[in-house]
């Protein structure tokens, strides 16, 4: 079983919120929508689901033209960031009621809701109504309602943002294994690159009511097809610099000039292009012969417990570095900073990828 996006648009009043879009996603499988609030990831799901009907394109599900079909037609399950329980019902009877409505057995309602509420660690609030739980708690009584409705489709619009972090982390762990196992198909639509890069399976990246890469998680993180699927894949924001290459000279916009020696420098033609680093590259020692040295001016410094963010001003280029320990740094004054050349990203000026594939995947 398969859902395919065939040229699938929304317009609202004149307005593109999706762009033409194909995707096509494999039962069984997880899949990241990864992107800015206003990316389009809400607005694509509504598609996916039914809830609105695409201005062009055509949806398939299972070989099937469902795109005019209703969404309680479909088999699928939707859980938003913004709960939403039956406030007159017990919980047991928010989670059981999708099974109600399938005409479950009374032993098969109970063994799911019991095995669900244990999941979701709601099993001692059977008995209560959802406004007696705490915010945290009514997600998850709509998170258990979704997992025993046995949805061919299962569409979670950051659904544990509203979490604390222990239990957001095992519910990442857990929930995925879950769908899976029963052969759905798992869209997880997320602002946070961190939350993709942990729940792994396929990641699109979307920009703009755009997708602009769909791929393993993995290979998107590593080898971005264009600056912008590079931006959205980072947190804190990557760094950009332009620079012009003349044979083996490296001149940057500020008049500074290295040799390109190594990483995606060395297999460069001539040209102009803008680098891209992730700020985990940006480090206060030199760690290799050919690292390129900068300064900056300092304006920022957070604290995180065992890494600092410093935050530069680069000639008018606005940078973000993450360093590993407590750094007492004074604001407003020069820092040297170095990036090893192997661990940068190229880009044409239109913000197409020129990085050697040998390289990239070693990023």
């Amino acid at each position: 079983m398969s859902l395919v996006l065939e040229g699938v648009s929304k317009v609202v009043n004149g307005q593109t919120h999706i762009y033409p879009t194909d995707l096509e996603l494999q039962s069984g499988t997880m899949n990241v929508l990864l992107g800015p609030t206003s990316s389009g990831k809400t607005s694509l799901m509504r598609l996916m689901a039914g809830l609105d009907v695409p201005h062009t394109g055509k949806v398939i599900w299972g070989g099937k033209d469902v795109t005019g079909m209703r969404v309680q037609d479909r088999g699928v399950a939707m859980v938003y960031q913004q709960f939403i329980n039956y406030p007159s019902m017990t919980v047991y009877e928010n989670i059981a009621s999708p099974m109600r409505l399938l005409g479950q057995t009374a032993d098969q309602i109970d063994a799911a809701v019991k095995k669900a509420a244990d999941l979701m660690k709601l099993s001692p609030f059977l008995d209560r109504k959802p406004l007696e739980l705490s915010g945290g708690q009514q997600q998850r009584c709509a998170l258990a309602r979704a997992l025993v409705k046995d949805a061919g489709l299962v569409l979670l619009d950051e659904p544990l943002a509203n979490l604390d972090y222990k239990l957001r982390e095992e519910l990442r762990a857990e929930i995925p294994k879950i769908f899976e196992e029963a052969g759905s198909i798992f869209v997880y639509a997320t602002t946070e690159p961190e939350e993709a890069l942990l729940l792994g399976g396929n990641t699109a990246t979307m920009w703009e009511g755009r997708i602009t890469q769909f791929d393993e998680t993995p290979i998107v993180y590593r080898k971005p097809v264009d600056a912008t699927t590079a931006r959205v894949f980072s947190d804190p924001p990557i760094n950009f610099l332009s620079f012009q290459k003349t044979g083996d000279e490296l001149r940057f916009g500020d008049g500074q000039t290295a040799t390109a020696t190594s990483g995606a420098f060395a297999g460069l033609d001539d040209g102009a292009y803008v680098a891209g680093f992730r700020p985990n590259h940006l480090k206060l020692e030199k760690q290799a012969a050919d690292s390129l040295a900068f300064s900056g001016k300092l304006n920022v410094t957070e604290i995180t417990g065992s890494e600092t963010f410093i935050h530069l001003d680069h000639h008018g280029e606005n940078w973000v570095g993450l360093v590993h320990g407590v750094k007492n740094l004074q604001i407003g004054t020069a820092l040297n900073v170095y990036l090893d050349q192997s661990h940068v990203y190229i880009f044409a000026q239109d913000g197409t990828s020129v990085a050697p594939a040998s390289y990239a995947a070693a990023v």
